[in-house]
C-alpha cells in the first residue's frame, strides 16, 4: 500500500473509488484531523489495495482509492465515522464534490522500459 506516489495495484480486474472535491473557503481546523482519521480508518477496512491523493493550491483535490472487490467499497461506505465526516463535508468543507465508482478492466503505465 502506498503512502505517497503511485499505489501498487494488481493485474485487473479490481475496483476504484474516485473522489474529486473542491474545498470551501471556510478554514476549519477540524478538516486536517478528520482527513487523517479517514485515511487511517480506510486503511483498516479489508480489501484496500492503495490510495493516491493530491490537492492543488486552488483547493481542488482528487483521491483515488483502489479496492480488491466491490464489497470492500460498501464496507467503507457503511463505516460510522466516515458517515459523520461525509455530513461535515456536505455542510462545511466542500463547495462541490463528485464520487465515481468503477471496475478497472485494463491498466498499464509508462514510459515503456
Amino acid at each position: 500500500m502506498s503512502d505517497g506516489g503511485f499505489a501498487p495495484t494488481p493485474t485487473p480486474p479490481y475496483h476504484v473509488v474516485i473522489f474529486t472535491s473542491q474545498r470551501s473557503a471556510h478554514d476549519d481546523a477540524g478538516y486536517a484531523a478528520a482527513a487523517a482519521q479517514m485515511d487511517a480508518l480506510t486503511r483498516k477496512v479489508p480489501g484496500l489495495l492503495g490510495i493516491e491523493s493530491a490537492r492543488g493550491a486552488d483547493g481542488l483535490g482528487i483521491t483515488v482509492c483502489y479496492r480488491d472487490r466491490e464489497a470492500a467499497i460498501t464496507g467503507w461506505r457503511q463505516q460510522l465515522d466516515h458517515a459523520q465526516a461525509q455530513r461535515r463535508g456536505d455542510t462545511v468543507w466542500y463547495t462541490h464534490y463528485e464520487l465515481r465508482v468503477a471496475r478497472v478492466e485494463r491498466a498499464y503505465g509508462g514510459p515503456p522500459a
